[in-house]
């Protein structure tokens, strides 16, 4: 199963800022939209990735002042990204070697897509319970 399969039937833009935005604007758009990371955009393409890490890391450092940075300055940069061809498993793979939560999905320097460590462990347990189903049912027409 590739990342493309995973996302599709998916509706929507990737919600993302700009690099030149305020924190205290993106942390906002974070609580809003009950999401954990962000990419962010530079020159219209991807530059990083904002999270609730950032946040931390950034409020444990500079205190609330750190509101008043620009997302830029805060962000986690470059991003690790993967193509939509990459596997399920190999990026859950990358995700847990390099100790992040998201993966923006880019192809051709565009962004296509966001997942989250989340979305897919969802689909890896979703394939072992179809799995053991599948197991069950044939052993019981055994």
């Amino acid at each position: 199963m590739t990342i493309a399969r995973l996302m599709q039937g998916r509706s929507g833009d990737v919600i993302g800022c700009d690099a030149a935005e305020r924190v205290g604007d993106a942390v906002k758009l974070l609580a809003e939209k009950r999401i954990g990371a962000i990419p962010v955009f530079s020159d219209g393409r991807i530059a990083g990735i904002f999270s609730e890490r950032d946040v931390v890391y950034q409020l444990a450092a500079h205190g609330p002042a750190m509101l008043d940075k620009t997302v830029g300055e805060v962000m986690t940069s470059p991003p690790i990204t993967v193509d939509p061809q990459t596997g399920v498993l190999d990026a859950l793979g990358l995700m847990t070697r390099r100790r992040i939560r998201h993966l923006p999905v880019v192809e051709n320097d565009a962004i296509c897509g966001f997942v989250s460590i989340g979305d897919l462990v969802k689909y890896r347990i979703d394939a072992i319970v179809s799995e053991a189903e599948a197991m069950r049912s044939y052993i019981q027409s055994a």
